[in-house]
């Protein structure tokens, strides 16, 4: 007997996230992503998306056993800004069985139109900042803690439920060239020189304390504000981000653009313009945990890959230039000294974030790298 539950208690969240690790133990390419982010991510009282977000969290079972989990969730901050009404569904997983998927499904139906609702999509999570997208190509390369993957029978399952397409994400894979190449060298010296630009390190304190974390978030607010389904950061999301996010980074893996035509005293670096945030891959960290939690010796194995970057993949996170910048070709720079520090970490390679497929400004720049698509993800939508 399939029977579908609301799940609301902590316990029944914890089991909600273990769920998935338990589906995927056996995938060689899956990874379990990171427990306590998971848990913020979805409780009430942790997460400030739920200033402007409603959602439920269900759970099927047959016969007692988990089968299969999915959260309904309305941003009404993303509704507002597209004019839409839209409920999302995320944190879809589910054993290979139509009835079970077709379920969830339904329960994501019935509450986004009992709340006034007329489309489905994703999946997506409650920002932009958190996983997107259905793995549809690439099930045989290494998934990673920032990025959706799922076994091949999803696409299936939805496509079966006549759910279209809405939008598609590619991640390439760059290798690390053993030096800048330089015809790229030189166009980031043209550019730098043209137009006053410079690409920059910060210190901790001047991003915790001095307000440059903010800064890089109010920058990205701009850089992404026309993406699909981008919803602004508010000052509280933006303080949770710069304590729990820029807190973690290496910073020589971080990089800041900026326009030193505006430079005074309040700010002496100038006007930011853009970003480039990376961090050291910690998918075989993540495997090694087997349960995506920190204790009672998980922590050891994330904190080896952070310190000592025992690993041979760079994940590329977030790339941003403001649009009047874009043009002259300012991303060049981020790349630029990106690659100087991957070098000098031993990177071989690096995974990029995933970039909408009609993004041409960041596509274009691996033009003059080894790079090749490896994944590609895809949001769903179907009328209620």
């Amino acid at each position: 007997m399939l029977e579908i539950r609301t799940i609301s208690t902590p316990r029944e969240i914890d089991e909600f996230i273990d769920f998935r690790t338990e589906l995927y133990k056996d995938d060689p390419c899956a990874v379990p992503y990171l427990f306590m982010d998971e848990k913020d991510t979805l409780s009430r009282d942790r997460n400030p998306s739920f200033d402007f977000c409603e959602a439920e969290y269900y759970m099927a079972y047959r016969d007692g056993k988990a089968v299969g989990r999915v959260a309904a969730i309305i941003n009404k901050r993303a509704n507002k800004r597209w004019g839409q009404k839209s409920v999302r569904f995320g944190w879809l997983d589910f054993i290979d069985d139509r009835a079970v998927s077709q379920a969830l499904i339904e329960k994501v139906r019935a509450y986004g139109l009992a709340k006034g609702m007329d489309t489905m999509i994703g999946p997506m999570g409650f920002i932009d900042l958190e996983r997107e997208g259905l793995l549809v190509e690439g099930y045989d390369t290494m998934a990673t803690m920032h990025a959706n993957h799922n076994f091949p029978y999803y696409k299936d399952h939805l496509e079966a439920m006549g759910f279209t397409k809405d939008n598609d994400w590619v991640q390439e894979l760059v290798t690390v060239p053993k030096e800048v190449p330089e015809k790229f060298a030189k166009i980031t010296s043209m550019i730098e020189r043209r137009y006053n630009l410079k690409a920059e390190k910060l210190t901790k304190n001047e991003l915790m304390k001095q307000g440059y974390g903010k800064k890089f978030f109010h920058v990205l607010n701009k850089c992404y504000e026309d993406l699909y389904e981008f919803s602004e950061l508010d000052e509280k999301q933006i303080d949770k981000l710069v304590n729990e996010y820029l807190g973690l980074a290496d910073l020589n893996l971080v990089s800041f653009l900026f326009d030193r035509n505006y430079v005074t005293e309040e700010d002496p670096y100038g006007k930011m313009i853009g970003f480039g945030v990376s961090f050291p891959s910690f998918s075989e960290a993540l495997r090694k945990t087997k349960t995506g939690k920190l204790f009672p010796f998980g922590w050891f194995h994330l904190l080896r890959t952070k310190l000592f970057h025992n690993t041979k993949i760079v994940d590329l996170l977030l790339i941003g230039v403001l649009p009047e910048y874009r043009a002259k070709g300012a991303n060049a720079l981020l790349f630029d000294d990106l690659i100087k520090w991957y070098l000098k970490y031993g990177f071989t390679h690096a995974l990029t974030l995933a970039m909408m497929e009609t993004n041409d400004g960041v596509l274009s720049a691996w033009q003059y790298f080894d790079a090749k698509t490896v994944k590609r993800l895809r949001s769903y939508k179907k009328t209620i």
